[in-house]
């Protein structure tokens, strides 16, 4: 997948759980899970917006693009 998602550093940068995560952006735990994995197809920028607020971090903390090699 080109997109990376860094959840997972970040939150042990920020020593939070993701089940505290979860509950203070108000999304499910499942679905945050799906989200860490990059099993996800679209995530709400309301969603991101609030998980950068309270991760106090970027929306290019959290999101890489890696282009496939097969795409170059």
């Amino acid at each position: 997948m080109p997109i990376v998602i860094h959840l997972d550093v970040m939150l042990a940068k920020r020593k939070i759980r993701g089940k505290e995560l979860a509950a203070a952006v108000g999304v499910t735990e499942q679905n945050l899970s799906l989200l860490r994995n990059g099993k996800v197809k679209g995530v709400r920028f309301s969603t991101l917006e609030r998980i950068c607020e309270v991760l106090e971090c970027q929306p290019g903390d959290l999101l890489e693009f890696v282009p496939d090699q097969g795409d170059l």
